[in-house]
């Protein structure tokens, strides 16, 4: 009985935005998932133009595992999909630095350097498709003994995310920590 009032609600549009999420709008598949919620304030508004930079500095708990900051930028923009918003190319940014800097190792850097493949590729493949930028500050790339030729394709070395942060929040993106 659960089920059909929830299928009846979904159908009719009464949960919203997040009611088609469901149905496979989304901008970063397979991760940052969402879920249906109804009577909630606060969503996403078209009228906006969402320049965001999340600030990335926490690492996994265990290296085998998704960075928790990196799935959380892939259900922002989910969560924005599912109300029919896309911000444009680089209006997302992700700035990875500190204990999070190993999270964009290209997988052979990553092997060498935690014996297994690195688990983020694939998320980090999947938030540039959607269009988000991908940075890492070269300081921290230093302070971890990671060569430039290390990082990923498709991820940018910056001076510094300290210099990125700022140059962003003056520009008028919000930060999200």
């Amino acid at each position: 009985m659960t089920r059909l009032i929830l299928a009846s609600l979904s159908l009719l549009g009464g949960w919203g935005g997040l009611a088609k999420a469901q149905a496979g709008d989304t901008a970063v598949p397979a991760y940052g998932a969402i879920h249906a919620a109804g009577n909630v304030a606060n969503h996403p508004d078209p009228s906006l133009r969402y320049r965001v930079a999340f600030e990335t500095m926490r690492a996994a708990p265990d290296p085998a595992q998704i960075n928790p900051s990196l799935e959380r930028a892939a259900r922002f923009m989910n969560l924005l999909a599912a109300d029919g918003i896309h911000p444009a190319i680089g209006d997302v940014v992700v700035i990875v630095y500190g204990p999070a800097t190993p999270s964009v190792l290209s997988d052979a850097a990553y092997r060498a350097r935690f014996g297994r493949d690195n688990p983020n590729t694939g998320l980090l493949g999947a938030l540039r498709k959607a269009g988000v930028s991908i940075e890492v500050c070269s300081y921290a790339l230093s302070g971890q003994k990671i060569e430039r030729d290390a990082v990923a394709d498709g991820v940018q070395i910056d001076l510094s995310a300290m210099v990125t942060l700022a140059n962003l929040q003056l520009r008028g993106w919000a930060v999200i920590h």
